[in-house]
């Protein structure tokens, strides 16, 4: 599901995004915004997954907007000006629709943002923590440690991210040949198993039990 935003100073344009959105699955447009202000305020609190973005706005150009969000979030520009589009594409929008545009060059607009999203999934966790979402390259993740009703996960850059989830619904999102529970506390990559040590697994400088419900499974990695 694509959770987004449209922000345009012309209230038609945005009634027109609203139009074209409701008939897209899987597409939810939350807010509509006029002022820029207020956008921002809203993804203050509520980050989105794409914004359909306007250029020439007043205060602020539609692009300097944009490289002000600090969470990672997609962009479609919808302008009536052709002269920005290069420079649109250079802050990696998704695409670039020139007004009047039809539902079909929207839909097919949308359809990119789905693509990219297929495609990051297939490499990365994405979880949402600290009013942002994170997307979170499989490779640099060293453990996943339970805290109850949150999880922590340990980058092996040594920064940490700690987020409302269960293990169980972690684990869901991680690749099953890549990542194992070891205990209930604990998930580690396969990968990163080698040795068992007096029942306890040594990553870098984490020492992890491995529990008994876990045991037999991790012996098997251990011995193929």
């Amino acid at each position: 599901m694509i959770r987004a935003i449209a922000l345009d100073d012309e209230i038609l344009a945005l009634r027109i995004i609203e139009n074209y959105a409701g008939k897209i699955e899987n597409l939810i447009l939350e807010k509509v915004f006029n002022k820029q202000s207020d956008a921002q305020k809203h993804l203050n609190k509520f980050p989105v997954d794409l914004i359909f973005l306007d250029i020439e706005m007043p205060v602020k150009n539609g692009l300097d907007f944009y490289k002000n969000i600090s969470q990672n979030t997609k962009v479609i520009f919808t302008t009536a000006y052709s002269e920005y589009a290069v420079d649109a594409f250079s802050v990696n929008a998704v695409d670039y629709l020139l007004k009047p545009f039809s539902f079909e060059r929207f839909k097919t607009a949308v359809e990119k943002v789905k693509d990219k999203e297929e495609t990051n999934e297939a490499r990365h966790l994405s979880i949402r923590a600290d009013y942002k979402l994170h997307k979170i390259n499989f490779n640099a993740i060293q453990l996943i440690e339970g805290l109850d009703d949150y999880i922590r996960i340990h980058l092996k850059d040594a920064t940490k991210i700690t987020a409302r989830s269960s293990m169980k619904s972690i684990l869901e999102k991680l690749p099953e040949k890549d990542f194992i529970r070891v205990h209930r506390s604990f998930i580690v990559p396969v990968a990163d198993i080698r040795t068992m040590v007096n029942r306890n697994i040594h990553i870098n400088e984490f020492i992890i039990p491995i529990g008994e419900t876990y045991k037999e499974e991790v012996m098997r990695i251990l011995n193929r």
